[in-house]
Formats: C-alpha cells, sequence, structure tokens
C-alpha cells in the first residue's frame, strides 16, 4: 500500500481560532507530543501580525521552545517579507505563503487581491532564496469560495504555475469552508497531476460538511500521498463564515491504518495528545476515535 504523509496543523490552523489562548508552554508540550509521535510535518505557528490572530502571538517562543526531532519538517505560515524574516531567524525549515483563489476571500483574508498578493511574495522568494528554506505555496478557497460560491479549475491550474514560477517547491490545495465533493477532489486532483506529475502536492480539507474523510479517499484515488489534518479535528479559518474544523489528525489515522496504507505517525500516541489538548482546552474536541476507540478496543461479553 502506499505511503501517505500526514502533515499537522492543529498548532497553526486549529489553535487560531480558538476563543482561548493556549500559553506557550502548553504549545511546546503538544508539538513535541506530536514530534514524538512521528508526524511527517508540524505547522507549528504563524508568523503574522498579533493584532490579527493574538492566538499565535508568541510564534518566536513556540518556535524557539520545541524539540526537533530528526525525520520531522517544522513549519510555519508566513504573509509578508517580515514574518519570512522572523522565521529564518528561528530556524524555520519551511515556509508556507498563502493566497485565495478567490479574489473576495483574499481581500477579507489579508486585504489584496489575489495578483497582489503574487506581487508581495516576489519579494519574499528574493529573500528565500539566499536562505536554507524550502517553500510550500497554498492556494486557499481552492475548491469553491463562501462569497462568490464556484471557482474556476483553470484559475487554480494557473495559479499552481505562478507559485511554481516563484520557485515554490509543494504546492497545497485548500478547502478553506468545506466545500469540496470528493468527485470534484478526484477531478482537480488528477488535472494538477497529470500537467505536474512528480509535484509534492497536498490537500488541506476541512470537516464542515462532514465530507473531510471521503476527500482525502478521492484524493489518494488521484495519487495524492500528502494530506494537513489536525489533532481533535480542531480549526477553521477566522475569515471565512462557517469554517469549522479540519479534518481529524487521529481519524485519519485510524482509517489509514485500517485500510492497510503505510503511515509514520503513532496511532496510540497521536490518541493520547488529543485527550491532553482535550484536557488543555477545556472542551470536547470533534475528533472521533477518541470518544468511540479504535475498532481494534472489543468490550467484554456482558453475563
Amino acid at each position: 500500500m502506499q505511503k501517505i504523509t500526514l502533515q499537522e496543523v492543529v498548532t497553526r490552523d486549529g489553535f487560531q481560532i480558538e476563543e482561548q489562548f493556549v500559553t506557550t508552554e502548553k504549545k511546546i508540550e503538544l508539538i513535541n507530543r506530536l514530534s514524538e509521535a512521528a508526524v511527517d510535518k508540524i505547522e507549528v505557528t504563524s508568523f503574522v501580525s498579533p493584532k490579527a490572530v493574538p492566538n499565535l502571538s508568541d510564534a518566536k517562543e513556540v518556535m524557539n521552545g520545541i524539540n526537533r526531532t530528526p525525520g520531522v519538517t517544522y513549519s510555519a505560515l508566513v504573509l509578508n517579507l517580515r514574518g519570512t524574516e522572523r522565521a529564518a531567524e528561528c530556524g524555520v525549515e519551511e515556509v508556507n505563503l498563502v493566497v485565495s483563489v478567490s479574489n473576495t476571500h483574499n481581500k477579507k483574508n489579508v486585504r489584496r487581491t489575489t495578483e497582489q498578493s503574487f506581487e508581495n511574495f516576489q519579494e519574499m522568494m528574493d529573500y528565500l532564496s539566499s536562505t536554507k528554506m524550502s517553500v510550500n505555496g497554498t492556494l486557499a478557497t481552492s475548491f469553491g469560495c463562501p462569497y462568490e460560491g464556484d471557482v474556476s479549475e483553470d484559475k487554480v491550474l494557473r495559479l499552481v504555475d505562478q507559485y511554481l514560477e516563484l520557485g515554490a517547491t509543494g504546492i497545497t490545495l485548500a478547502d478553506t469552508t468545506g466545500m469540496a465533493t470528493p468527485k470534484q477532489v478526484f477531478e482537480l486532483s488528477e488535472k494538477v497531476l497529470k500537467r505536474w506529475a512528480y509535484l509534492p502536492l497536498a490537500l488541506h480539507f476541512h470537516n464542515t460538511r462532514g465530507m473531510g474523510l471521503a476527500n482525502v479517499m478521492e484524493g489518494i484515488r488521484a495519487g495524492v500521498t500528502r494530506y494537513d489534518a489536525s489533532l481533535g479535528g480542531l480549526g477553521g479559518c477566522p475569515f471565512a463564515p462557517g469554517a469549522t474544523g479540519n479534518v481529524c489528525t487521529e481519524d485519519l489515522v485510524h482509517m489509514l491504518t485500517f485500510m492497510g496504507y503505510e503511515v509514520g505517525a503513532n496511532l496510540d500516541q497521536l490518541i493520547d495528545s488529543a485527550k491532553y489538548l482535550q484536557d488543555v482546552l477545556g472542551h470536547e474536541v470533534p475528533g472521533q476515535v477518541i470518544k468511540a476507540g479504535k475498532i481494534t478496543d472489543l468490550h467484554p461479553i456482558s453475563e
């Protein structure tokens, strides 16, 4: 069976929308737990304005405080040159650039049109060319926009090309508000991989309408082997109405493991980490496996 690469986003995408501020120490503890569970990549934080995303205002302290496990890639989201410089100062291995395919959503998110964001990326890429950091380009609202509705596949393909021309080494297609359908995921993913056969393509799904895991399976059928997921199913964009949690990490690993796919992350450690996360937040998380247990957790027959 295929090897599926797991990219954990809970301490960035998950925490950015929480009402409470999770302390720096608890963020570091959670990231260390995820590293020990052997996820492939962790998007640790976001180097953006503390006014825009106050829950990630401790990005520098978190990045400098974590234990680095060999084999795990530590990335961060950046939106401008200053954020990129701060990420470099903290030893980030990969930066994640984000632009929305939808102009309306991009203006809501960063107060720029999509093309203006790409113009801004050029000076960031000029700086990054002198560093060892790799660059991933994310296209938000790739499968639909909560303001504009349908998104053109041709525009998605054109923007993938723009990212690659800039020098991005990987691409993520993001379903920012859970509007993707399995059929749509298969068709768009297949088109991207047919045009760029060796592209490290990742998919980022939200489970807003309950189709997250189904979308993953159609992505795999199209040939995509890299997936973002969030421990406990936390997450959501503050600038997109109704953007509830991401595909749940432990639920995804549970499904793939019992289907025979090769997944490097340790399921039991992820479940324990999800329980720790729930204790930290003081409320239930959307994940299902921590409630129901693994399918191998059998119960005694009552007399």
